[in-house]
């Protein structure tokens, strides 16, 4: 058990090759340094920025969170970034090349990264070679987004406000119906306030007998009263729900006609001066442990053949 746990003969393998090792490592190093250049590697610049939903609402189980990732992540912003930074050409793929549209998507969604976060809000990241390129992306996938909500949204409350109207014109047309018949029964019957009335002729009709004057009214009264009482408070009803709708309706309009964002931009990108990759340090780590590995694994299978040799 004891000489399986041995280490010995590794620890005197290294040092036995130590400067080799040393200088294998130091050498790895530098050629990290050396590969990890801009003459090597296209330095990417990072920019990118975080945002909350705002002045929508949920379609369906989905939170306006998700909703907002999904857009930012959909084909037709993605076309629209494409289109206008000419990222086709930017990327350096050639159109004639048979699967130019899948390496086209492969390189946006390597440099283009949209995710939410633990708070709720959408994150996004975009790397390129052009920092300024790489600012602006970020803020054409946000105006993007506005966009098309504007464009969900506006049909939305365009279908409302035109529901809104046609409800308002056909209480208009029962007020103007309710008010006409409440006229004529005014007009030719001589009914318009009906407890007032049915006071005053009460006290006529006891104090002045049965006069021809005021049977014909209490008559009217009796047959007309009603009527006249049902029809005021479906002038009531039906004025207050007119009123009701057309607040409804004119806030449609409002949101229609207003131009509204509905991202709310709590960290805004910026032109970076300091490149995001590579991290120099890091590839030269690697590169170093790497080769400081390999040599002594290497160095210790030599060293363990000879022993099996001998």
């Amino acid at each position: 058990m004891n000489n399986y746990f041995d280490n010995t003969p590794l620890i005197q393998t290294i040092f036995k090759w130590k400067w080799h090792i040393v200088i294998i490592t130091l050498v790895a190093a530098v050629l990290g340094a050396i590969f990890s250049g801009s003459k090597f590697i296209t330095p990417l610049y990072k920019s990118d920025a975080t945002v909350y939903p705002t002045h929508i609402e949920e379609y369906s189980d989905e939170t306006i969170t998700e909703q907002m990732l999904q857009i930012m992540q959909s084909q037709e912003i993605m076309d629209s970034v494409v289109e206008k930074f000419g990222l086709l050409k930017h990327y350096k793929i050639d159109k004639s090349y048979k699967y130019w549209k899948t390496a086209l998507i492969g390189e946006y969604r390597s440099n283009v990264s949209i995710s939410r976060t633990p708070y709720d809000a959408v994150i996004i990241k975009v790397y390129d070679s052009d920092p300024e390129i790489a600012c602006a992306m970020v803020y054409e996938i946000v105006n993007q987004y506005n966009r098309i909500i504007e464009r969900i949204t506006k049909n939305q409350r365009g279908e409302q406000a035109r529901m809104f109207k046609s409800t308002l014109e056909d209480n208009e047309v029962f007020l103007d119906s309710l008010r006409e018949r409440l006229n004529t029964i005014g007009t030719e019957y001589g009914i318009v306030d009906v407890q007032s009335q049915a006071r005053e002729i009460t006290r006529a009709y006891l104090n002045n007998g049965k006069s021809d004057k005021v049977k014909e009214l209490k008559e009217n009264l009796e047959n007309y009263g009603p009527e006249v009482n049902i029809i005021n408070n479906l002038i009531y009803y039906a004025a207050e729900n007119y009123h009701k709708t057309k607040y409804d309706f004119e806030r449609e309009q409002r949101y229609c006609a207003n131009n509204i964002s509905f991202a709310n931009m709590v960290s805004n990108p910026f032109a970076a001066d300091k490149k995001a990759f590579p991290i120099r340090w890091v590839v030269v780590a690697l590169c170093a442990l790497c080769a400081c590995f390999i040599s002594i694994l290497a160095v210790y299978l030599m060293e363990y053949k000879k022993s099996i040799n001998k």
